[in-house]
């Protein structure tokens, strides 16, 4: 009986075995995370290179002066420290495509910064929300908090 056990696993088996070639090499598959991790590393490097065009990069924005502005003021508050990430939480509580970072990094003074932002991936390129300020594109009305008046 064990004999037929073995056999049927083989034989089960047996498809699988004309998957691969013996020029394939075996690669660890991509975590869905990982696009969104490097976003983040990117994030701190931008801060930490003080570089403009970087952050507006990561944060998938057009380079234009509206997000040249924000990125300065980024850059003014956080920029120039030499951040290192401690601790970094990827969350796809959205979606496989948005999502959140939650990190921990410490400046070369040892001064802790913490920080949430949504993650989200465009045309296979994850981005964070680190920019508030877009304009309305013309003819599109901004989306309203607040809250319907009477019953």
């Amino acid at each position: 009986m064990d004999r037929r056990r073995i056999a049927v696993a083989a034989l089960a088996l047996l498809p699988l075995a004309g998957c691969s070639s013996d020029n394939d090499e075996a690669k660890p598959a991509a975590s869905p995370t990982d696009g969104a991790r490097q976003a983040v590393s990117d994030y701190v490097s931008a801060l930490n290179a003080r570089s403009t065009a970087d952050l507006i990069r990561v944060g998938g924005v057009k380079d234009e002066p509206w997000s040249r502005r924000e990125a300065a003021e980024i850059l003014a508050a956080n920029g120039g420290r030499g951040w290192k990430i401690s601790d970094l939480e990827i969350d796809h509580d959205m979606g496989p495509d948005t999502g959140s970072a939650h990190f921990s990094a410490t400046d070369k003074a040892g001064k802790p910064m913490t920080d949430t932002f949504t993650v989200t991936r465009e045309n296979g390129t994850w981005h964070l929300v680190v920019f508030t300020g877009q304009p309305v594109p013309p003819g599109k009305t901004p989306a309203s908090t607040a809250t319907p008046t009477g019953s």
